[in-house]
């Protein structure tokens, strides 16, 4: 069988985003919501799936369905990953701190959507990679770093917005105090027995409101 071309792939994309939509209108009583910001449903058409996984994986890039990418982790579910960024909120003039890089997937939405992106991820051989992907890819607003996410990137805080792609039993100290006034934290929080996605808004105050969501399934975030 020949390989998938650029028309192929971008028809899968489309695909995927479709799926996507239906998801979120059969969650809505539990969301909130019955569609996502249209600006994340086009970011998430134009960003290319298929060169943030495994080369071998490429195929099944545009399933609604998490993918391994080594070290025993995993690029998530695009549907988790549309509703996150949905979530999040984030906007063409704000700076957001993303705990996680992976192979560079969620940053790449995210550089669709914000003005700038700071990634922290633990795992060396991925911050390469995703550096280098996104680099070739002409996304020069996203910048990485190699260390814990738990104590966020203090060199750029505060940021206005903050999204953790692995979970955690409590909010870490660190990512809310860099978190600014009237920002928002978009994170999984649980243990690996159970996770449920939660958004915290901070008012000008620095008071806390937190929602919980869906039940979802993430890492849990290293520590060193």
């Amino acid at each position: 069988m020949k390989p998938m071309n650029e028309e192929h792939l971008a028809v899968l994309r489309r695909h995927m985003v479709e799926l996507i939509a239906i998801h979120v209108d059969l969650a809505s009583e539990e969301l909130g919501r019955a569609s996502l910001d249209e600006r994340v449903m086009a970011a998430m058409q134009r960003v290319p799936r298929h060169l943030f996984v495994p080369a071998p994986l490429a195929p099944y890039a545009y399933q609604d369905t998490p993918l391994p990418i080594g070290f025993d982790k995993t690029i998530s579910q695009p549907f988790i990953v549309a509703l996150m960024t949905d979530l999040l909120a984030p906007q063409p003039h704000e700076a957001v701190l993303e705990i996680g890089t992976g192979l560079g997937y969620q940053s790449a939405i995210l550089a669709e959507l914000a003005g700038q992106v700071w990634s922290a991820e633990i795992i060396e051989e991925f911050a390469g990679r995703a550096e280098a992907l996104l680099l070739g890819l002409g996304y020069v607003n996203v910048g990485i770093r190699v260390g814990d996410g738990s104590r966020g990137w203090p060199e750029h805080a505060p940021f206005d917005k903050i999204l953790v792609t692995v979970a955690a039993e409590r909010l870490p100290p660190a990512l809310l105090e860099q978190l600014k006034p009237d920002g928002r934290l978009v994170m999984p929080l649980g243990s690996e027995k159970g996770q449920l996605l939660t958004v915290i808004d901070k008012n000008a105050a620095g008071q806390l409101k937190i929602r919980k969501l869906i039940p979802v399934q993430f890492g849990l975030l290293e520590t060193v």
